[in-house]
């Protein structure tokens, strides 16, 4: 078992895969390096004197400057590390782009729409217009588990805040993602519930719903009945009906969308979990299907590698809007742009934003970046995907369900029980997490430092998500767990 890793052979520091203890003599190229302090798991130390103001290397790129001389074997952080990130800089497209194998056509077993789309779960869905009816969807989410048979997997509710006293952009992004949502395909039916006043109203959703079979969605208004709740009960046992009428057959994996998500990462996130998510995606675009990576402000730092990854000249404009925008976002609101990364992560051996950028965009492997996705813009290309969203974790799973995806990856090295409104699969960096919260964690890439290769824990990877999307719980649905958070940016009336 290795006990640490330099990552890149241009890395000027290594990360200690167990702690490691004060006075450990370790070798690198034929040198002996003597640690000076104890270091920490998932935590860096030097292996060659770095110079104060110079840049420090990781991942084969810089992720900060030194603040003082740094020692041979000394401990490598927040002490004598700090960010060398600027706000708004000129990008340049120096494209560099490789195809990916084409591999053996895979298949899972979903679900075929009436439309032609395909989904992984066959549950309806209770969607409010606004947080005012939150109680009374909480409420059909209870009453209604009568109907739960035959190929109907699950009824939920997703109550929140917001569709009223809302304006500019929070209204429209609030419209934008219950749509995306009542749009799903894991939804074999859905219920909207309005209340008849607020802002984002049954007749306005239904603006950006575009094209609806009423056999699958239907809609109740509040104030215009006399009792919603025996009312909406009627509904959604026609729902279950109709919803049952649908089994599982196999689908071409080029149908699957995945969204790929990070948080409460460690030092060991950007070595085991997220690469083995990289594979993955490399995998599964090879098949024809389709990834998405969000949370742009975790891309601060490692946006030239996906630029540069860009399909076109194009994609890499919309790219750099995308980073650039969200730049201004922070900057528009007077806060600091690289305010990142959380307390956890630097406990765990994250360093600096470029340290966790680098680490956090591994989950997008080599593959071409073929799309560009607005907040609360559905998947229109295949392949790898950028969505635009900030890096909190339920705002942007369930950006990425509101996009497309069926199933969401995120990594994590401290652990976290939420669930988007797709499965989410929780997936650790280490072992001791695995084994410790077996209640929530999914799937162990810690084994990649232990006694398996990396490409062998994403060939398992591949073929786990296959079985999920064929109906394997996820650890949060069998907990019952189901979220959905939105993006607020501006005024509350």
């Amino acid at each position: 078992m290795n006990t640490y890793i330099q990552i890149n052979p241009l890395d000027e520091v290594a990360v200690a895969l167990v702690p490691l203890s004060k006075g450990a003599i370790l070798n690198f190229d034929a040198q002996e390096i003597c640690l000076t302090e104890n270091i920490p798991q998932g935590h860096k130390f030097s292996i060659k004197p770095i110079k104060k103001g110079a840049p420090v290397y990781k991942y084969g790129a810089p992720i900060g400057l030194a603040t003082k001389d740094i020692a041979k074997g000394e401990w490598v952080h927040t002490h004598n590390l700090k960010t060398g990130l600027d706000d708004l800089v000129t990008y340049t497209y120096n494209k560099n782009v490789s195809p990916l194998p084409v591999l053996e056509p895979l298949s899972f077993h979903g679900y075929r729409r009436a439309d032609g789309k395909v989904g992984v779960r066959n549950e309806i869905w209770i969607i409010p217009t606004n947080g005012c009816v939150n109680k009374i969807v909480t409420t059909l989410e209870h009453q209604a588990q009568k109907f739960v048979s035959g190929s109907l997997d699950k009824i939920a509710a997703f109550p929140h805040p917001y569709g009223c006293s809302q304006m500019g952009e929070d209204q429209e992004n609030t419209r934008r993602i219950l749509a995306g949502l009542v749009n799903h395909p894991n939804a074999g039916a859905v219920l909207v519930m309005g209340l008849g006043c607020e802002n984002t109203s049954v007749e306005e959703l239904k603006k950006y719903l575009g094209p609806h079979d009423s056999n699958r969605i239907r809609f109740l208004v509040a104030q215009e009945s006399e009792d919603e709740i025996a009312d909406a009960l009627l509904i959604l046992s026609e729902l279950a009906e109709y919803t049952k009428t649908f089994t599982r057959e196999p689908i071409p994996c080029g149908e699957l969308i995945i969204g790929t998500k990070c948080g409460g990462s460690d030092g060991l996130s950007g070595i085991t979990a997220n690469p083995a998510v990289g594979l993955f995606s490399d995998m599964l675009i090879s098949q024809g299907g389709t990834t998405i990576l969000t949370e742009v402000p975790e891309m601060f730092g490692a946006e030239t590698l996906l630029m540069n990854r860009c399909a076109d000249e194009n994609i890499f404009k919309e790219t750099v809007k995308l980073i650039d925008d969200f730049k201004n976002y922070f900057k528009n609101h007077n806060q600091v742009i690289y305010d990142n990364p959380s307390p956890g992560n630097k406990e765990g051996g994250i360093t600096t934003l470029e340290d966790k950028s680098l680490g956090c965009t591994q989950k997008s492997g080599t593959a071409t970046v073929t799309g560009v996705l607005a907040y609360g813009e559905p998947v229109k290309t295949k392949g790898l995907n950028l969505l635009s969203s900030p890096g909190n974790d339920l705002i942007a799973a369930t950006a990425l369900a509101a996009s497309g995806a069926h199933i969401v990856l995120f990594t994590t090295g401290r652990g976290t029980p939420f669930a988007c409104p797709v499965p989410t699969v929780k997936i650790s960096s280490n072992s001791a997490l695995y084994q410790k919260k077996d209640n929530w964690i999914d799937f162990n890439c810690g084994t990649a430092t232990e006694n398996e290769t990396l490409e062998a824990v994403a060939e398992r990877l591949f073929d786990f998500v296959l079985e999920t999307a064929s109906g394997k719980s996820a650890k949060s649905e069998k907990a019952g767990y189901h979220d959905l958070a939105i993006f607020k940016t501006g005024v509350t009336l």
